[in-house]
């Protein structure tokens, strides 16, 4: 195939894939399975490896993140990008009719659209292809955030008509990116964000474009700056347009020919926000017509032409009755506010995080104390303020304890830090908690063992230590209430079985501060036993990539611990592996169709058996798991697949047989 050749192979390649993309992240109707697509883009980047010259900024391969920038540069809006006036009830509402009214001959109809609570931005196109993208800043003067814009995927890098457009819109965080994005950040020791728009916020500020491609962004586009394309007479046609130009506009938005139906509007959305999968705070009304738009102009602020109804936050006010202290694994003393039950945003809250004892100070909180609470970003229950003014007297300061509830070791306050931890490493709390860890799935995944089972052993002190849930004998645990035959036997079998798994399982099970899933296979992978790694040096920690000085300072100053090297001598004459057995880093293949992907193999295997395919997709950049949830990306069945299948094909999992395993394998 000669060079124009390949250059018309990857136009259509290109084509088709933003089509796949469009249907998938604006449409929201995927219309080929992942398995397709991944096979295109893997199709794609084989060309473009051959041809490098031939690869375009609107490929659909350049979504991943550029280099790391130094610093944002500012950028001038030729069109400043006002701040809209507020309306916060009914009356506001036809207070802004009758203005707008008084400031035109003719009638008035407006859209409603709903106020997504993200970061807003314009994205300028010249040629129809995708140039830059901007922050609002203070309207005049934003930061050049094209970098983070384009790992966007619901952003077209490249439009259906060759038009020269700014395009205005707000980026967000949906609910479910968020909790995943908070998870991964208390898991690895990190302040979790307070909600989606300051998520999203950071996300698009952050320096590395590669930690924005990973947030799973998405935006809304409603309006326009610079605009060279035809003619057009109303916002609404705008917004149809727009649409029809490849971008995503909200589908919730509605014309409304009179200010009551606008009113109707607000009150459905207000009870019904709660069921988006998004933020939203507030309902946005403009004039439709664009000539009346411009005969009503603006203010120094603000048009004249369009207001923003903000929601009141759901604030509730209920009783503090406690402080509820908790021991996490790695010592952290959490209180937690025991409150009344009260409904907020449509569910029933009884506790709510306070975080440390700073915030409890800073917001003078007692026990008895009447609080308004809400949920954080509608998720999360906090603790907004106290009503001093119905204190009775009654109310009592609430003092931190000096010594851990769980243990009564004193606690300490490390350098740099707010919270209080307890750092004795016998403390029963820590000791529990770490053991659910050990067990769960990302660390050494033992069926059976779950949280309320090792509570259960731990009050019978059948377990103390990491080391003791392999000492557990049959019939201590056919003495235990619930454990018949059957479990205890299937137990013990899946507590052996976990004595093979590779290093990095170990590794994330033993809690390092610091050291989540994803660097502990990194350490794994290149230290590739676990004594090599005991032996690293700060500089040798320091030297890989992804370990940064604070990962690096915990890891040697964990196994410089006496009793750490204890346990691992304990787990060693246990017969635990302290192995890699994964592939290494420079036999894995990248950019693959299981690049990243979490696979499920079930049923029997004809042409591989069960361990060849698990180390052949690990190869291939993939992970494999021994359950289907809704995290799993792939199940290949083989003969005889079971409840596996069943459960994949519920939560819609896309589904392999063992042929097309074989296809990608041999390809």
């Amino acid at each position: 195939m000669d060079k124009q050749q390949a250059q018309e192979k990857i136009a259509a390649l290109s084509e088709l894939l933003n089509q796949y993309n469009y249907d998938y992240h604006v449409l929201d109707k995927p219309s080929v399975p992942d398995a397709e697509y991944d096979q295109k883009m893997q199709e794609l980047r084989g060309w473009e490896e051959k041809y490098p010259e031939l690869v375009t900024p609107e490929s659909p391969t350049q979504r991943v993140g550029g280099e790391p920038l130094d610093a944002f540069q500012k950028v001038q809006h030729n069109v400043p990008m006002l701040s809209l006036g507020n309306a916060f009830n009914e009356g506001d509402l036809r207070d802004f009719e009758r203005r707008a009214i008084g400031g035109t001959d003719t009638k008035l109809s407006f859209v409603c659209e709903l106020k997504i609570d993200g970061l807003a931005v314009s994205l300028t196109y010249k040629n129809g292809k995708f140039v830059r993208g901007a922050t609002r800043g203070n309207g005049t003067t934003g930061e050049d955030i094209t970098s983070n814009l384009r790992t966007v995927k619901s952003i077209p890098l490249a439009i259906k008509e060759k038009e020269t457009i700014e395009i205005r819109g707000e980026a967000f965080m949906p609910h479910k990116s968020f909790l995943a994005l908070n998870k991964s950040r208390v898991e690895n020791e990190e302040e979790p964000f307070a909600n989606p728009r300051n998520a999203a916020a950071g996300s698009l500020r952050q320096l590395d474009p590669k930690i924005a491609a990973k947030r799973n962004l998405d935006i809304f586009l409603y309006g326009v700056g610079d605009w060279e394309a035809k003619p057009i007479s109303s916002h609404s046609e705008r917004l149809m347009y727009l649409k029809e130009l490849g971008f995503k506009t909200n589908p919730e938005w509605k014309k409304c020919e009179t200010i009551e139906e606008v009113i109707d509007y607000v009150t459905f959305w207000e009870a019904e926000r709660p069921n988006l999968s998004y933020e939203i705070d507030g309902i946005v009304i403009k004039v439709d017509n664009l000539d009346q738009q411009e005969e009503l102009g603006f203010t120094a602020k603000s048009p004249r032409w369009a207001i923003a109804y903000k929601f009141p936050a759901e604030e509730v006010i209920t009783t503090l009755h406690d402080i509820e202290l908790s021991v996490g694994r790695t010592g952290v003393i959490t209180p937690t506010a025991i409150l009344e039950p009260v409904k907020v945003a449509g569910t029933t809250v009884k506790r709510a995080s306070l975080h440390n004892e700073d915030l409890i100070r800073a917001k003078d909180i007692k026990l008895g104390d009447t609080v308004v609470i809400k949920k954080a970003g509608d998720i999360i229950p906090e603790v907004i303020r106290v009503l001093e003014e119905n204190r009775t007297g009654e109310e009592k300061d609430f003092h931190m304890p000096e010594a851990c509830p769980a243990c009564d070791s004193e606690l300490v306050r490390l350098e740099e830090e707010v919270a209080l931890r307890c750092i004795n490493p016998n403390c029963p709390a820590q000791l529990k908690e770490g053991l659910i860890h050990f067990v769960s799935r990302n660390a050494m995944n033992i069926d059976g063992l779950g949280e309320k089972v090792i509570i259960q052993l731990f009050q019978e002190k059948l377990i103390h230590t990491i080391a003791d849930l392999y000492r557990l004998k049959r019939d201590d645990l056919l003495k235990l209430e619930r454990m018949g035959e059957k479990s205890v036997d299937n137990l013990l079998q899946a507590i052996e079985t976990s004595k093979q798994n590779s290093l990095e399982k170990l590794l994330f099970g033993l809690g390092v501060r610091f050291v989540g899933a994803k660097a502990a296979k990194t350490l794994a992978a290149h230290f590739e036993t676990m004594a090599k790694l005991q032996h690293a040096t700060y500089e040798d920690l320091i030297s890989i990539d992804e370990i940064g000085e604070k990962m690096a300072d915990s890891i040697a100053q964990y196994f410089s611990e006496e009793e750490v090297v204890d346990l691992l001598q304990e787990l060693n004459d246990l017969h635990i592996n302290m192995t890699y057995k994964g592939p290494k880093k420079q036999d894995i293949v990248e950019d693959t169709v299981f690049s990243g992907k979490t696979v499920v193999l079930t049923g029997k295997m004809e042409t591989y058996s069960r361990s060849e395919a698990k180390a052949a997709i690990e190869q291939l950049g993939g992970s494999v798991t021994g359950s289907v949830s809704k995290k799993t990306d792939y199940l290949i069945a083989g003969v005889d697949a079971g409840s596996k299948l069943d459960k994949a094909e519920e939560l819609g999992i896309t589904i392999w047989s063992e042929e097309q395993l074989r296809e990608v394998l041999g390809n």
